[in-house]
Order: C-alpha cells, then sequence, then structure tokens
C-alpha cells in the first residue's frame, strides 16, 4: 500500500475540496442566503476561497470527515515516507455536495461554466505541483514526469462536462480523484519511474452536439478536429466555432492524438443500484456493454376515432406500444445484463380524437456479449416485423449507433480486485451498463474501470450521491493500482 492512513485522508480531503468547488460551477438555480457570494464548507474550502489551496506548497492539508467500517478500512496502510499529518477540524460533509436547493449541474462543452472548471482545475493542479497542459479539444492534462523516459503514460482521470441539470458526481469524482492521487504520490512518494497523467476530458456526455466522447474520441482519431464543422447545437453553433471561442482548436496547441499510454484507470460512480444492492463497496468493471440504437417510423392510417371500428383501424399508436412490449418481454427472458429501453415516442396528429397514423420510437440495446446483441437485435427485429404485418402496418427502422462491447484489461482489473481486498473493501465483478471513456481508450492501452456506490442508483440528476466515506475508498483503491503501476512499473 503506497500511503499512510494519514496522508491518504489528506488525499481524501483535497479530493472532496475539489469536488465541491466543482459542484458550484454550472450549479442552475442556486441562490445563497440574502444575496450573499457562496460559501464552500469546511477548513479547505475557506482556503480556497481565500485565493489560495488547503494543499499546495504551503503545508499540510486538512483531514476528511471520514466515518464507518468502510472509511477505516479504506484507510488501512503503510508506504512511502512523508510529513505526518496535521490536526484539523473535519469539513462539513452533512448533505450533498454543493449548494442546498441548486437544481442540478450544467457545464456543457465549451460553454461558460465548462470553460470556468477547466482553468479553475488547471490552477489547481499548478498549485499542486503537476505540470498543467491543455490539448487542442480542450482536454486538461497534469503531469508527474518519471525517471525513465520512454516507458509510457499511466492515465487516470474522467470527463468534466455534464448532462443537463446533472449531478455533481458524474465524471467530476474521477477527474478530483485523479488531481488528488497524483497530488498524493508526488507529495509523499517523489516522482515515479513511469510519467503519471490524470486527464480532465472535454466532452463525453453528448450534451451539446450531436456527438459523444469527444475528449477521448480525439484521443484515439475516432474525430478529426477538421471535422468540427460539421456538428452544431439546438442554436446554431457550429462545434468548430464554440472551440475557437473557447481559445481551443489552434494548430500551435498540442494535437489531442495520444500513442504513447501504457495503461488508462478511470475511477467512476456506478450510476447504477448494483453495489448498494449487493452491499459491495468497490465494483471492478469486465467489460462496458455494447449499444445498438435505433429509431423507428410506424406508418398506419389516420382516422376518425369515433366512426372508425377497432377492427378496420391502422392504429400506428397500437401497434408502437405492441412493439415496445415485445422489447421488454424479450430483454427479461433473455436475462441480465441485457436491457431493452423505448426511450421515446411521439404520435401524430397527436390529436385526441384521431386515431393515430404515424409514430416515431426509440430503442436502446445494450449487452456487454457481442454475440449475445447481435443475435438479440436479430431476433426482436424479426418479431417488430411480424407485429407490423399483423397490423397492417409498415415499419421502417434506422441503426444510428452500433457501438461493440469493451472488454477491460484483465490483468489490470485483477490488480484492482487485490487493491480493494488488501483495504478489507467488498468487491464485485460487474459489467458497467453506461458508456465511458474508459471503451474508447481501451482501443490505446490497457483499460480499466472502479466503481463506486451511487445511492439509489440515481445519476444524472441532482440527487446523485455517494458518501464521501465510498468515495474515499475508491480513491484508495486507485492510489494503490497507481503505484504499482507507475512507482513499482508493473504494467500488463
Amino acid at each position: 500500500m503506497a500511503l499512510t492512513s494519514e496522508q491518504m485522508e489528506q488525499a481524501a480531503s483535497f479530493m472532496m475540496e475539489l469536488l465541491r468547488e466543482l459542484a458550484w460551477i454550472g450549479a442552475e438555480g442556486a441562490v445563497p442566503a440574502h444575496g450573499q457570494e457562496p460559501q464552500l464548507a469546511g477548513a479547505a474550502e475557506q482556503a480556497a476561497a481565500a485565493g489560495g489551496t488547503a494543499w499546495a506548497e504551503r503545508g499540510p492539508a486538512p483531514q476528511a470527515a471520514l466515518g464507518g467500517e468502510q472509511a477505516g478500512a479504506a484507510m488501512r496502510s503503510s508506504g512511502c515516507s512523508g510529513e505526518p499529518a496535521a490536526s484539523a477540524q473535519p469539513a462539513d460533509s452533512a448533505g450533498l455536495i454543493g449548494p442546498a436547493g441548486a437544481l442540478g449541474v450544467t457545464r456543457l462543452l465549451y460553454d461558460g461554466a465548462w470553460l470556468e472548471a477547466q482553468r479553475r482545475l488547471e490552477r489547481r493542479l499548478a498549485e499542486a505541483g503537476l505540470e498543467p497542459r491543455f490539448d487542442r479539444a480542450g482536454s486538461l492534462y497534469g503531469r508527474l514526469a518519471g525517471t525513465e523516459a520512454g516507458s509510457g503514460v499511466v492515465l487516470t482521470g474522467s470527463h468534466i462536462d455534464t448532462v443537463r441539470r446533472g449531478g455533481p458526481y458524474d465524471g467530476a469524482y474521477g477527474v478530483a480523484a485523479g488531481i488528488a492521487a497524483l497530488a498524493a504520490l508526488r507529495r509523499f512518494c517523489g516522482p515515479p519511474q513511469r510519467t503519471l497523467e490524470v486527464v480532465s476530458l472535454c466532452e463525453e456526455e453528448g450534451s451539446r452536439f450531436p456527438l459523444s466522447y469527444w475528449g477521448s474520441g480525439t484521443m484515439i482519431g475516432r474525430y478529426g478536429l477538421e471535422g468540427a464543422a460539421r456538428y452544431r447545437d439546438a442554436g446554431g453553433t457550429t462545434l468548430e466555432e464554440a472551440m475557437l471561442s473557447a481559445g481551443f482548436g489552434r494548430p500551435e496547441q498540442p494535437h489531442p492524438r495520444r500513442g504513447d499510454l501504457a495503461a488508462f484507470v478511470e475511477l467512476h460512480v456506478e450510476q447504477g443500484i448494483v453495489l448498494e444492492r449487493g452491499g459491495e463497496g468497490i465494483g471492478v468493471v469486465q467489460a462496458i456493454v455494447g449499444q445498438r440504437r435505433y429509431t423507428f417510423t410506424v406508418a398506419g392510417e389516420a382516422n376518425h376515432a369515433g366512426t372508425t371500428p377497432m377492427r378496420l383501424r391502422r392504429d400506428a399508436l397500437a401497434g408502437a406500444a405492441e412493439m415496445a412490449l415485445a422489447a421488454e418481454r424479450a430483454a427479461v427472458r433473455r436475462g441480465e445484463p441485457m436491457v431493452a429501453t423505448v426511450g421515446r415516442i411521439a404520435a401524430e396528429p397527436g390529436t385526441p380524437n384521431v386515431v393515430p397514423g404515424r409514430v416515431v420510437f426509440t430503442l436502446d440495446v445494450r449487452h456487454d456479449d457481442a454475440q449475445a446483441l447481435e443475435a438479440f437485435c436479430r431476433e426482436l427485429l424479426e418479431e417488430l416485423d411480424g407485429i407490423a404485418a399483423r397490423r397492417g402496418l409498415e415499419l421502417q427502422g434506422e441503426l444510428w449507433m452500433d457501438a461493440p462491447p469493451a472488454p477491460m484489461d484483465a490483468g489490470l482489473a485483477e490488480r484492482l480486485e487485490r487493491a480493494a481486498a488488501r483495504r478489507g473493501l467488498a468487491v464485485r465483478r460487474m459489467a458497467s451498463g453506461a458508456g465511458h471513456d474508459a471503451q474508447l481508450l481501451s482501443e490505446l492501452c490497457p483499460a480499466a474501470m472502479l466503481f463506486v456506490p451511487s445511492r439509489a442508483g440515481i445519476s444524472h440528476s441532482p440527487l446523485e450521491f455517494t458518501e464521501e466515506a465510498q468515495l474515499a475508498a475508491g480513491l484508495a483503491v486507485l492510489i494503490d493500482a497507481l503505484y504499482e503501476l507507475a512507482y513499482e512499473e508493473r504494467v500488463p
């Protein structure tokens, strides 16, 4: 184990400080009392509000507010030398991170809140002694140089953008934990053999422009910066225009394509209820599910609702409803982890006294096995065609997303399991039902993902929440894994 329990507590305190700062940037609907500026809770945040950081070169950080058996297990360790922890009052952690009463956090690619968050993190990286740099797409890196040149880079981190009115942990947790991990390793363990970097990826969610994974996609070459003019947001602004207005996309900036990565480890909140229901503190992802997304158009015949007998109707909405139920039944029959979701449905003409003549609906299908996903979709599409034929309807479908499952590196996953077990944490091997940057970066290097529980499985919502002790436990496992990969040079 890389750090002592006191050192790990300091790292957790710094991580929580960063998360609270990020939660204010883009918070919607939060009005500070009496018209005052928002105040961050705790000694660490007060230092930040005063213009500095509680953990820069000026002295040790206050301890985190941790409690319970899980926190105690997460903090047991011995390893690198370093100065003893400072004594301080614990930070306030009674409620959600971020402003009470906020309607959620919105940081969309290249908007003002997004830029403020990236610039704030740039300053925090510099204060923590990590070399900051932006790439041309706007992803932010912090570098802890290794002593052995040419040995490849061990990367951690996640994304900084959010869905509209999302929660404070999705993406931001992995970024804050990555920064805290590298800052702690630098401070207490010195330079690694293999270079460590943390990344705050510019975009993952697809909330503003009709594409997703812009940050990791430009890293692997899936997207070219020269194609940015093709994409427009709802207001008509092109991705290229937004990128340039935020100060990126310039030829003198480093190109985002990477070819020097030795490993990538992403720490993330689960965004599901599996860990909480199972009582495990850590999830080690074996694979990220593949996704197929369709748009179906069902054409029938619009007609008078009062004068058209039921037996003579070609009701497009009734047909689409039967198709949605067929998808649900098929997924239940196949069993976990297969899921199928009709997420959007629109009927025309949409009048109470008219039989619907046209319906458009979406279908999202996910599974972690490519052959199972292919077979399920093929069989389901045949069933939907049969429903349409029996009802006298026309059915057209468009497959507009076909992302294959992404297995995580088995060697890295086993290493994460062992690190969690050494800290007394219950571990579950699991698939990720949501897409993540790790699935793209697995094309470049061995990749792995760690999950911590999400309360009630809620995510992409202001109600998104994870206990501070659980966040600290994930950070502890991440630090141990990065130490092993970069200081002991055990890369698969």
